[in-house]
């Protein structure tokens, strides 16, 4: 694996520094996560946190420690003497407050690499507590998603997930740079800054225009066909055709010669200009098409389509279990579910599970033994 061989002490919790862990861990480093007594509390959320914990912790080693009891602080000392790379994702100035700090570490380990995943990067802002849908309606992110003057965050925890990603780049790239100068370096990582980049393209688009850019449902497309239909039963099925041929499939497909042979709909531009009656021609027209039937003829066509997919429907998807991307893993507990794995390959091969999710305290003694005896 790329990363074997590197150790990586991990102080987190809830999806943004676990997933950090996570993709170090999958791509073949040691991750110990060190745990509080009874185990992170992410264990054990309900609700829509129900599958934080099994989803971003895989491939890891579970330590108990208390870090506010002095004999259990000392022995996290000395584990993170050991390590390559330290995560953590706490309260601005938590772990400076426990001396285990990037500050207080590095001073007696310099080569060290310490990835802290915060809410905001220095700035105004840097003491504010963030969530997911904080940043989210801080950056326009639920402006953009939501109908006009009904802002709705994303449906899933894009901020976090993504502040992992990037702080796992950041651990990489430090990781090079050490290797020309000896010497480890902190990186932070912070949602309010990954959600503005998401809404990057919007600020831009803002620059160039000088006209605010209209929430997504109430957008002005760039493409005539490009919308979510409802078919025959209810059925919905999102078809795009962003160019002259790909309409002219469509057409052919749906049997509608008649709109080709309008020259007012001739190209991409005059259908825009159109739209919303084009839209609503083709609806009408789509509603009697069943998708088992119409899908195939799609797919012949080459043409861009998707169902409208529920999240458990994924579970039994045949392009992400027969391509590898979805595969069994044991739970703590001696069940097993299936996990999603990264979205890459390294040389034809995915990253996979290699171990069972960690009972809470499971490598403690395997961990920490040989450090009290050396």
């Amino acid at each position: 694996m790329p990363l074997a061989g590197l150790r990586v002490v991990e102080f987190t919790h809830m999806v943004m520094g676990p997933t950090c862990g996570m993709i170090l861990a999958d791509l073949g480093a040691e991750v110990i996560k060190v745990e509080p007594p009874g185990g992170d509390k992410t264990r054990r959320l309900p609700g829509l946190g129900m599958g934080f914990f099994r989803t971003f912790n895989r491939n890891k080693k579970s330590v108990v420690l208390d870090v506010r009891e002095p004999a259990d602080l000392a022995r996290a000392q000395a584990l993170v003497a050991t390590a390559d790379v330290v995560l953590e994702n706490f309260r601005p100035g938590l772990m400076d407050s426990l001396g285990l700090g990037y500050a207080a570490l590095s001073a007696t380990h310099p080569g060290l690499i310490y990835a802290s995943h915060k809410g905001f990067l220095p700035g105004p802002y840097e003491q504010r507590l963030a969530l997911d849908e904080v940043v989210q309606n801080m950056a326009g992110l639920t402006y953009m998603t939501g109908p006009q003057g009904r802002p709705l965050r994303a449906g899933t925890s894009v901020n976090d997930i993504m502040g992992g990603m990037f702080a796992a780049i950041g651990v990489l790239a430090a990781l090079q740079e050490r290797q020309r100068t000896g010497r480890g370096q902190e990186i932070q990582s912070a949602l309010f800054e990954n959600c503005c980049l998401l809404s990057a393209q919007h600020m831009m688009q803002f620059q160039m225009s000088g006209e605010v850019p209209p929430p997504f449902p109430s957008r002005i497309s760039a493409w005539s066909v490009y919308d979510t239909f409802t078919l025959a039963g209810d059925e919905q099925l999102f078809i795009g055709a962003v160019s002259d041929k790909q309409f002219q499939a469509l057409c052919g497909v749906l049997g509608r010669d008649d709109l080709l042979a309008d020259p007012t709909l001739a190209t991409n531009a005059q259908r825009v200009e159109r739209r919303p009656e084009l839209v609503r021609t083709l609806g009408e027209t789509l509603a009697a098409w069943r998708a088992a039937d119409l899908v195939p003829r799609l797919e012949d066509a080459g043409l861009p389509y998707a169902a409208v997919v529920r999240p458990d429907q994924l579970v039994d998807d045949v392009h992400l279990r027969d391509s590898g991307g979805l595969v069994p893993m044991t739970n703590e507990d001696g069940s097993t579910s299936q996990v999603v794995l990264l979205p890459l390959t390294l040389g034809g091969r995915r990253p996979g599970v290699r171990h069972p999710l960690p009972r809470v305290g499971e490598h403690t003694e395997a961990v920490l033994g040989p450090l009290a005896r050396s």
